[in-house]
């Protein structure tokens, strides 16, 4: 794992969420291109840390946002939004049986 100055850590003490769904967007194009020298590493813990967030819900799901940088909701709104939209619905429908 990635280690630097301000090492964060993904801490859910109390398991697994469910039925709640997570949904993980990732950027579809580089964006630690402004430090060249640490991108590779950089890239590999972001990666790895969206993979941890997967593993929160056994109803979760990975979308790539073809066409953006790190700033999804501004990049590819049309992403954000359907996501917003989706997970609760998924949610809801986990909780009732269906």
């Amino acid at each position: 794992m990635f280690q630097g100055q301000n090492p964060e850590k993904l801490v859910i003490p109390d398991g697994k969420v469910r039925p709640a769904g997570v949904e993980v967007i990732e950027h579809g194009q580089p964006y630690f291109a402004a430090v060249p020298e640490y991108r590779p590493r950089l890239e590999k813990a972001w990666v790895a840390g969206q993979r941890e967030w997967l593993t929160l819900s056994g109803d979760s799901k990975l979308t790539t946002a073809e066409k953006s940088g790190h700033h999804i909701y501004a990049d590819r709104p049309d992403i954000a939004v359907r996501a917003i939209e989706r997970v609760p619905s998924q949610s809801a429908r986990a909780a009732s049986g269906g």
